[in-house]
C-alpha cells in the first residue's frame, strides 16, 4: 500500500478521534448546527451537485437528481432536526419487581468516529443519509465516495470542506486503492452502501479490527404480480420503477413473476408504459444514461447471453441511441441459468418469468438470496398476507415500487445476503450510538439479602422469586 495515502487516511481518522475525545457527548445545540448546515449545503448547492451528477452519467435527469439524491437528503435531515431531542433524551424502562426501587435507564451515546463508503447510482443520497444519521448521533464522519462519479466526489469533497470543519466531517475522495485502504481503517462503525461481494471483501477488511458494519446490499428484488392485480395500473408503477435513474437503483424491480396467462398481456402494456413516460430515448433529456462504458457494455452482453440462449427480447423503442442511454427491454422465455436470471441487472432490463401457481413463485424466490426488496401487485388482501409471511426481504412496497425506502419512520436494510443493519429515521440514529443500560440502584435494595454468608433467608427469597416473575 502507498505509505502517503495510508499515513493520509490515518492523520484524517486520528484528528477525528481526537476531537471526539474532547467532545464525548455533543450537546442537542452542537448537533443540530451540524445537521442544519448539511441541509444549508443542500438546499444552496443542488442545482450545483446535480450538474455534477449529469456529468459523471454522461447525461442525467435534472428532476432525478432533484427527487432521488437531494429532496430524500433534506427529508431525512429535517426529520432529524425535529426529533432529536426525543431521540438523545435518556429513556426510563421497566425494572423487574424484586429490583424495585432501583431503576433502569437507556442512555444513547454516539460511538465515536463513523466510516462512509458509498457508490455511485446516487452519489449524494447515498453518501449523506448515513451522514444525517452518524451526525444526529453526535459521530464524526469520514466519507469515502465513488470513484465512478468523480465530478459529483470532488464537489462534495470542497462543500463539506466549505460547511464542515475537517474533524466534523471529511470526504476523502480517490480510486479503488484509496476505497481498499479506507475500509481497513479501524473506526467505530463502518457503513458500506454497494453490492453483495463487494460487501462480503469490506466486512472481511472491517474484521481485522472487529469494527461493526452496517452493510447496505442489493441482489435480485421480485416483483410478484398476482391474478387479482389491476394491469393497467400494475404496468404503470413498474415502469416507473424499473426506469427510474435507467434502472440503476439498488431496489428496482429486478424481474417479475406473472400467472402464464398474464405474462404477455402485462408485457404490452409494460411497453406502452414505457412510451408513455419516454416517447423518445435518444435525445430525451428525462431518460438518465448507464454510468460507463464497462456498465453499457455488461447490460448489452446480458442481452446477448440471454438471446443466445433463446429468449425473446422486446424493446420498448426503435432508438439506437449512441450516449450510453440504453433502450428498455423485456426478456420472455429467459432460462433460469442464463446470466440475467443470476446476477442483479442494474439497469433498464426486465426479465418476466411465469408462473403457474402462486407456490411456484413462492418457491422461486425462496430457493434464491434473501432480496433487499420485494413487490407485490393485486387486490387480493388473503393473498397478499400470504406473500409477505412466507418470503424475506429487507423491505416491501405494496402495489408501488421504490417508495419503502423514502418512509423515515420505517428501518431500510437488508436481509441475509442483501445486508445487514438498518437506517433512515431513529433507526440509523441507533444504528450509530451505543444504547448504553443503565442500572441505578437504591439506597434501599434488597439485594444485600442475597449477599453472604448464604442460609435459609437465601433459600426462601431465592423460591419466593421464582414464584413470582
Amino acid at each position: 500500500m502507498d505509505l502517503a495515502l495510508q499515513e493520509r487516511l490515518h492523520l484524517a481518522l486520528t484528528a477525528q478521534r481526537r476531537a471526539f475525545e474532547t467532545e464525548r457527548m455533543p450537546s442537542h445545540a452542537v448537533r443540530r448546527d451540524r445537521l442544519e448546515r448539511l441541509l444549508a449545503l443542500t438546499r444552496q448547492h443542488g442545482e450545483a451537485l446535480a450538474a455534477a451528477m449529469a456529468q459523471d452519467f454522461g447525461h442525467r435527469a435534472r428532476q432525478e437528481c432533484l427527487l432521488a439524491d437531494l429532496f430524500t437528503v433534506e427529508a431525512g435531515a429535517r426529520h432529524a432536526i425535529k426529533r432529536l431531542r426525543r431521540w438523545t433524551k435518556p429513556r426510563r424502562v421497566e425494572t423487574p419487581l424484586h429490583f424495585l426501587p432501583a431503576r433502569n435507564v437507556l442512555m444513547r451515546q454516539p460511538l465515536g468516529v463513523v466510516g462512509i463508503v458509498s457508490p455511485w447510482n446516487y452519489p449524494y443520497y447515498l453518501a449523506m443519509a448515513p451522514a444525517v444519521a452518524a451526525l444526529a448521533a453526535g459521530n464524526r464522519v469520514l466519507i469515502k465516495p465513488s470513484e465512478l462519479t468523480p465530478a459529483t466526489s470532488e464537489l462534495m469533497a470542497q462543500l463539506v470542506a466549505e460547511y464542515f470543519a475537517p474533524e466534523e466531517m471529511l470526504v476523502i475522495t480517490g480510486d479503488a486503492e484509496v476505497g481498499k485502504a479506507f475500509t481497513g481503517l479501524p473506526f467505530d462503525h463502518l457503513f458500506f452502501t454497494g453490492s453483495t461481494p463487494v460487501g462480503r471483501v469490506v466486512a472481511q477488511a472491517a474484521a481485522k479490527n472487529l469494527v461493526p458494519v452496517t452493510l447496505e446490499l442489493g441482489g435480485k428484488s421480485p416483483a410478484i404480480v398476482d391474478r387479482s392485480a389491476d394491469l393497467a395500473l400494475t404496468a404503470s408503477r413498474l415502469a416507473f420503477g424499473k426506469l427510474f435513474n435507467a434502472g440503476q437503483t439498488c431496489v428496482a424491480p429486478d424481474y417479475l413473476l406473472v400467472p402464464r396467462d398474464l405474462a404477455e398481456p402485462l408485457a404490452q402494456r409494460l411497453l406502452a408504459e414505457m412510451r408513455r413516460l419516454y416517447p423518445t430515448i435518444a435525445g430525451n433529456a428525462d431518460y438518465t444514461s448507464i454510468v460507463s462504458p464497462r456498465h453499457f457494455a455488461r447490460l448489452q452482453g446480458l442481452i446477448d447471453d440471454a438471446t443466445q440462449r433463446g429468449a425473446r427480447v422486446l424493446r420498448s423503442h426503435v432508438d439506437q441511441p449512441d450516449d450510453r442511454r440504453l433502450v428498455p427491454a423485456l426478456l420472455l422465455d429467459v432460462p433460469l441459468d442464463a446470466t440475467v436470471m443470476q446476477e442483479e441487472i442494474f439497469g433498464p432490463l426486465l426479465p418476466i418469468v411465469p408462473y403457474d401457481r402462486i407456490e411456484d413463485a413462492l418457491e422461486h424466490v425462496n430457493r434464491g438470496d434473501r432480496p433487499l426488496a420485494l413487490y407485490w401487485f393485486g387486490r387480493d388482501s388473503a393473498a397478499r398476507d400470504r406473500v409477505m409471511r412466507e418470503t424475506h426481504a429487507g423491505g416491501v412496497t405494496v402495489n408501488d415500487c421504490l417508495w419503502h425506502l423514502g418512509q423515515e419512520e420505517q428501518p431500510f436494510g437488508g436481509v441475509g445476503a442483501s445486508g445487514m443493519g438498518a437506517y433512515h429515521g431513529e433507526w440509523g440514529f441507533r444504528t450509530f450510538s451505543k444504547e448504553k443500560p443503565l442500572f441505578i440502584q437504591s439506597r434501599f435494595a434488597g439485594t444485600r439479602l442475597f449477599q453472604p454468608p448464604y442460609g435459609a433467608t437465601f433459600e426462601h427469597l431465592l423460591g419466593l422469586l421464582k414464584r413470582i416473575i
